[in-house]
């Protein structure tokens, strides 16, 4: 990491951003907490950095330990970027800050989200609350990304990849589901045009998508105050 501009002090904080305080490192933890990815997916989750950036921050990242790059097994053989076990640590510090964020007055509900983003803001809005009766599975899958939820004893967890023999099957795409999780639009309306197939049990995801509000904003009142 020669070269960059540190605080250099002997706070853990200042610390933690000479570690993942440049621009882009903390949006790479983040679309690494559901688990390892290529370099060109990293590239494609994250629109507006560079190859050269990237490539750049990977290597710090790497070299603070909170990275590292592994090959995987045959047949696929290729090379993913995966958090470290210290690196994993960040993932509620993430989820943590999405939490705290979303009641922004300038939060941009709007605005483009990637899908790893969208995936974790679930246990950013996750209302554990009103999950305390439920406990399930649920496969998900959107457009060629699959990922499994478990809901249980008022807690949430999330992970890419499939899972066997889950309670309902929802399968789907980002807009799609945003509209289910943010509206109250009607879950046949979705099934009807086709962008929207559902298996199991349909009661869990009438409550599944009730779990998850958007807070209100802080008021403006009181950012001055």
């Amino acid at each position: 990491m020669a070269g960059r501009r540190k605080y250099d002090q002997g706070c853990a904080v200042a610390h933690a951003l000479d570690l993942i305080g440049e621009r882009w490192a903390l949006l790479v933890v983040r679309d690494l907490v559901l688990g390892p990815k290529r370099f060109t997916d990293l590239l494609a989750g994250l629109p507006g950095v560079s190859p050269d950036v990237l490539t750049q921050r990977l290597r710090e990242l790497t070299d603070a330990g909170v990275l590292r790059r592994r090959r995987l097994s045959p047949p696929a053989a290729t090379w993913v970027y995966e958090l470290t076990p210290w690196g994993a640590e960040l993932a509620p510090i993430v989820v943590g800050l999405a939490h705290w964020a979303s009641r922004s007055p300038g939060m941009r509900y709007d605005a483009p989200l990637g899908t790893d983003s969208l995936i974790l803001s679930l246990k950013a809005l996750f209302n554990g609350s009103a999950a305390a009766d439920l406990d399930a599975t649920i496969a998900l899958h959107l457009g060629d990304e699959r990922f499994q939820i478990r809901i249980a004893d008022g807690e949430l967890a999330v992970a890419r990849g499939e899972i066997e023999d889950p309670d309902a099957t929802l399968q789907t795409d980002q807009t799609t589901l945003l509209s289910l999780l943010r509206t109250d639009r009607p879950l046949d309306e979705a099934l009807a045009t086709g962008n929207l197939r559902l298996a199991g049990n349909r009661g869990i995801i009438e409550t599944f998508r009730r779990l998850f509000p958007l807070p209100p904003p802080i008021p403006t009142a009181k950012l001055t105050s």
